[in-house]
């Protein structure tokens, strides 16, 4: 998630996964359904349901307009928006009571199919997002405004380079980016009073996070105004921008970034290097089991990040249980390419051995540019729909790589204006191995998120929550599901690769253990490194910048396993009922064409299709 940049992945919800929003008002976006226009209300059960969501959709997209320019919905280009006031959590939170109370008053057995399913997942997305604004949770979120994977410090600078999500054609994409920028320095220092809020009440990150933020903060400000990302777009001007506007444009840039941006930075920089990072959480205890409200908190992200009522516990147990099946499969993997010795001393070989090290940054962007072309020519026979929208490969840029997971992917745009990008991480390559090359393709690009996110995005008959929104479980569950498909597309005939395959379930396995050991059994920073290190072939650097994002992201990393196990079941479930009627193809339909959904509602819609298929 990074972004959806969904970091190997980035976080709810798809293509907003690293807006400074708090996790208690990540709701679902939602936008009409093509050729469908809002109009005076109709008594139909069918028409109330179109209407509400049109509705909620457009007061969404006006209360957040960054969600809108996600889209490549340019009404709202010129506004920042706010996503940090009480007033903001206010509207937020009387939208979605507003939201439920329209949907009450509809008959959902007079609906379709597919519209009672769209009822369900709404009603799931409100309601779990309603949750977060009990005062016991939001007193809490409200308050960590910043970290160093979410934080807008680093997520502006990327969308508004010019290289990412904002683009910058005409003379008024330019002029509306320095609107954005205003409200961006506002939102800014209302981010730095929420610090402060936070300071008062103990409510803090803990030092590791506060000490990565410090040092992104200080790299803007110690680079400057050249340096700075957000003078990209000025750089070099595309045709049809006279000499004129280009001159008066960067002036205007360079005093924007010099008087109103880099001084927000340094007021937050000076407040996290002078107050915030002397009163951050130990990392000793860096979880949320030693923050004020932190345990609450926990059990709440559980419940949203993976759609189920598992507790810590059964999920802490589950994690311990795939890790030792997995260990068993990679014995079986070791012992086929003649390795003597036990898992540890293997693991250690192919950290060490020069054979697993990429060559060069150019050499690991050719070798997945490889590895997508002999994807493509397999993929039609586990699909009948294939993406319309183009999947580019390209390294993180240098300025973001060294905080960023292994690899993340950025949706594209419905109308194909803007691709989607698998993003690998070209930093500090002798830390980094090739065996799990494959598999990350398979996750991040395709099969994996940009199938899932661009198949929804492009299903024009879906309402816009189901078309863009979504559930982590849902999302990074089918990016794993995918990885389990290597086989089927004809990779991993190299047993490194598989073991690199297993290597990344590993991961997720881990996840589990590690991730409610941190924030609900108390784990130490350094106890969840050394178990990583332990239990499979990471490299240090990945390895740190794993357990640092799970810290950061509270129990988002659960729902990857959680949400593959559920589609791996439904699919023996299919198999087993429809023999051999059953078609790859029409599961895997069945699974994606209606968006990401909650792990319930998915099973509810594969055990209808089962029934209608025999």
């Amino acid at each position: 998630m990074k972004k959806i940049l969904i970091a190997a992945g980035a976080l709810p919800f798809m293509a907003l996964a690293t807006l400074p929003i708090p996790v208690a008002a990540q709701t679902a976006v939602i936008q009409p359904a093509a050729g469908i226009k809002a109009g005076p209300m109709v008594e139909t059960p069918s028409a109330k349901l179109t209407q509400l969501f049109i509705a909620s959709d457009e007061a969404n997209l006006k209360r957040n307009p960054l969600q809108a320019l996600f889209r490549g919905d340019m009404r709202y280009a010129d506004q920042f928006g706010d996503y940090v006031s009480d007033a903001w959590f206010a509207a937020e939170k009387a939208a979605i009571e507003a939201d439920l109370e329209a949907l009450a008053v509809i008959d959902r057995a007079a609906l379709s199919p597919d519209e009672q399913i769209s009822y369900d997942v709404f009603r799931w997305d409100r309601e779990s997002s309603l949750k977060g604004f009990a005062p016991d949770i939001v007193g809490a979120t409200k308050l960590l405004p910043v970290d160093h994977f979410r934080g807008l410090h680093q997520f502006v600078p990327d969308i508004f380079s010019g290289q990412s999500v904002a683009k910058f054609r005409t003379v008024k994409d330019y002029e509306d980016n320095l609107k954005r920028l205003d409200g961006f320095v506002i939102v800014m220092d209302q981010s730095l009073e929420r610090l402060k809020q936070g300071v008062a009440a103990g409510v803090v990150q803990p030092r590791l996070v506060s000490e990565r933020v410090l040092s992104q903060l200080e790299g803007h400000v110690k680079g400057g105004v050249d340096a700075m990302p957000l003078m990209m777009p000025v750089q070099t001007f595309p045709e049809g921008i006279s000499a004129a506007d280009q001159a008066r444009l960067r002036a205007e840039y360079t005093a924007m970034v010099r008087d109103r941006v880099l001084p927000s930075y340094a007021r937050m920089r000076d407040y996290v290097r002078d107050v915030y990072l002397p009163a951050s959480r130990g990392n000793e205890r860096p979880g949320l089991v030693s923050m004020p409200g932190g345990p609450d908190l926990y059990r709440y992200l559980v419940g949203t990040q993976t759609t189920t009522a598992m507790t810590p516990d059964e999920i802490h147990d589950l994690g311990l249980s795939e890790v030792a099946r997995i260990q068993d499969e990679m014995r079986q993997v070791m012992k086929a390419v003649g390795f003597k010795g036990d898992l540890s001393a293997f693991f250690i070989h192919l950290k060490t051995d020069p054979k697993f090290k990429p060559a060069s940054r150019e050499a690991l962007t050719e070798g997945y540019y490889a590895i997508g072309k002999r994807v493509d020519t397999a993929l039609p026979k586990l699909f009948r729909t294939m993406p319309k929208t183009a999947l580019e490969i390209r390294p993180y840029p240098e300025f973001l790589e060294k905080d960023s997971a292994g690899g993340s992917y950025q949706p594209g745009t419905p109308d194909g204006s803007r691709p989607g990008i698998f993003y690998f991480n070209a930093y500090d390559l002798p830390s980094r191995t090739t065996p799990g090359m494959e598999t990350l393709y398979l996750h991040e690009g395709a099969p994996g998120h940009h199938f899932q996110i661009a198949l929804a995005s492009e299903n024009a008959k879906l309402p816009s929550f189901q078309r863009f929104g979504g559930n982590t479980a849902f999302a990074e569950g089918w990016g794993l599901y995918a990885e389990s498909l290597g086989k089927e597309l004809g990779m991993f005939t190299d047993p490194y690769q598989y073991f690199g395959r297993l290597d990344d379930e590993m991961l997720r396995a881990m996840r589990l253990v590690v991730d409610t050991g941190l924030h609900h059994k108390g784990w130490s920073r350094q106890q969840a490194i050394d178990y990583m290190l332990a239990n499979s072939s990471q490299g240090e650097t990945d390895v740190v910048n794993e357990v640092d994002r799970y810290v950061a992201m509270p129990a988002q990393a659960l729902a990857y396993k959680v949400g593959d196990i559920r589609i791996q079941q439904a699919r023996k479930r299919a198999e087993k009922a429809l023999g051999p009627k059953f078609d790859i193809r029409d599961f895997h339909e069945q699974v994606l064409m209606s968006g990401a959904l909650p792990l319930e509602v998915l099973d509810a819609k594969i055990d209808r299709w089962i029934q209608s298929q025999l």
